[in-house]
């Protein structure tokens, strides 16, 4: 029987001291055991300690680094600018991550799915219809009568709810998650914003991550690294039984002949579930995301929607003329319960790069219906450019969707009926653009505390090729601008 050790308490109201005292009984191999962790523990410490001491010292001996802040509400694409900048500057560790993007691009598919399984299960079957003959018909549904193929794949789909369940807990696993955290409703037109209030009807829930600790990191402990399955480039196991991803593949054809489906088509449009318009769309590519062996492409993390919470800081070591400068990039959460957090960030930062999602003319805010989110943009770039601590931080404004606006406008959506000071100016791409440039252009120079030049570009920054473009541009004006600002180039 093991010998135990008895261990001999100190007085003491102090509730820290009494916690990290050791247990009052416990074997010399527990003792060991307890002994080798805390030494581990304080070395993994002592090396987070002396890394930030040189980070301090780097900083003091040498420039200092560049600070951008990226702004703008949900939903605007500044997580997917922040990935441009790591695939452009740091694309090993930005690849080194395609294991847990892949698990979120399923779960993009799965709840585009769950939209959809939600908007079938709105239409009343000919039984109901028949037991409620008399009651009033939702405009929505009426016309339309799911087939009993239909019907029939819609009950085959169900696992995808337990495949969504499943991604949730191991993308939250370690604490990083708020499970639910924010209404996704159905609809997103500001037209239905009324109805949507009204109706006691089910509505999504968006996961969001804390971007504040390594949810990527965590989900790759779950990774099974000495089996002969697992791709160590990739960071993905083959062999995974518990793998979602072979649900998701079973179900793949019953979910292609669905998003294939005409009436499905017609019944999303009548419910105004517009999904391609919504961040994490992959219901265009389910052959190849459905795949057994699936591996993300850089575009489809560009592409995936993952909600973050709270400030999340990026490094990046840029090369500019042969000159090598530390750069910080900071995201954002932009929910407006997030926005508390951007005003300590104002101070000493060389440039914000605000994004405003220009096609969401006709949306509300998800967590506010009342609220159109152009006018949020508006009132948001407002914010920004009267700051007083931003006087003198150059702004760069991302006119940003520009590639959903077009097809928007291409399908008959006018921007006057949201936008009352548009008045009758033409509904094509050319003449919108110019309002909005200009608009956002007239409440800098109306509300600046000192008269500036910004930066403004329309932006579809899920396209790598433009959006690679634009902050090549950027890096080498902000080098500029900083190395004049210490005097080293005239």
């Amino acid at each position: 029987m093991p010998t135990r050790v008895m261990a001999y308490l100190q007085d003491s109201d102090d509730p820290l001291t009494m916690s990290i005292q050791p247990p009052l009984f416990e074997t010399q191999e527990e003792r060991n055991a307890r002994l080798a962790m805390e030494e581990k523990a304080q070395a993994i410490s002592d090396n987070i300690d002396e890394e930030l001491q040189k980070v301090v010292a780097a900083e003091r001996r040498g420039l200092k680094p560049i600070k951008i802040l990226l702004l703008g509400q949900g939903e605007s694409g500044k997580s997917t600018t922040l990935k441009n900048f790591q695939l452009m500057y740091d694309p090993k560790a930005f690849r080194s991550e395609r294991a847990s993007w892949r698990a979120v691009i399923q779960l993009n598919v799965v709840r585009s799915f769950h939209s959809i399984l939600d908007a079938m299960a709105r239409v009343p079957t000919q039984k109901s219809e028949a037991s409620t003959s008399d009651a009033p018909q939702s405009p929505r549904s009426s016309a339309l009568q799911l087939s009993v193929e239909l019907l029939a794949i819609q009950a085959r789909l169900q696992p995808l709810i337990q495949a969504e369940n499943t991604l949730i807990r191991r993308l939250t696993m370690a604490g990083s998650g708020e499970v639910e955290a924010t209404q996704r409703p159905k609809v997103h037109s500001e037209h239905d914003a009324e109805r949507i209030s009204g109706e006691a009807k089910q509505v999504f829930k968006e996961l969001a991550i804390n971007s504040g600790i390594p949810w990527k990191h965590a989900f790759n402990r779950l990774l099974k690294s000495e089996r002969e399955s697992f791709d160590s480039e990739e960071g993905i196991d083959w062999d995974d039984p518990d793998d979602p991803g072979a649900v998701i593949h079973a179900c793949a054809q019953d979910m292609i002949q669905l998003w294939a489906s005409p009436i499905i088509q017609q019944l999303l449009e009548k419910q105004k579930v517009r999904l391609e318009e919504l961040s994490g769309f992959f219901l265009d590519s389910l052959e190849r995301v459905t795949a057994v062996r699936y591996i993300p492409t850089d575009d489809d993390i560009l592409r995936a929607r993952l909600k973050t919470l709270g400030v999340s800081e990026h490094r990046f070591k840029i090369t500019t003329n042969g000159s090598i400068r530390d750069w910080k990039v900071y995201d954002v959460g932009g929910h407006r319960s997030q926005r508390v957090a951007w005003a300590p960030y104002f101070d000493d930062m060389d440039a914000i790069i605000f994004l405003a999602p220009i096609s969401c003319f006709d949306q509300v805010l998800e967590e506010d219906h009342k609220v159109n989110r152009l006018e949020d943009s508006f009132k948001l770039w407002t914010m920004i450019v009267s700051h007083p601590l931003l006087k003198h931080t150059n702004l760069i404004l991302f006119l940003n969707k520009i590639d959903i606006l077009r097809s928007k406008l291409a399908s008959g959506i006018k921007l006057k009926d949201f936008v009352v000071s548009y008045g009758d100016r033409p509904n094509d791409l050319d003449s919108t653009t110019t309002y909005l440039r200009r608009k956002f252009g007239g409440i800098l120079h109306e509300k600046s505390p000192l008269p500036r030049v910004y930066y403004c570009h329309f932006t579809t920054v899920t396209d790598t090729k433009s959006t690679t473009y634009i902050l090549s541009n950027l890096k080498d004006m902000l080098m500029r601008q900083n190395l004049m600002r210490i005097n080293l180039i005239s």
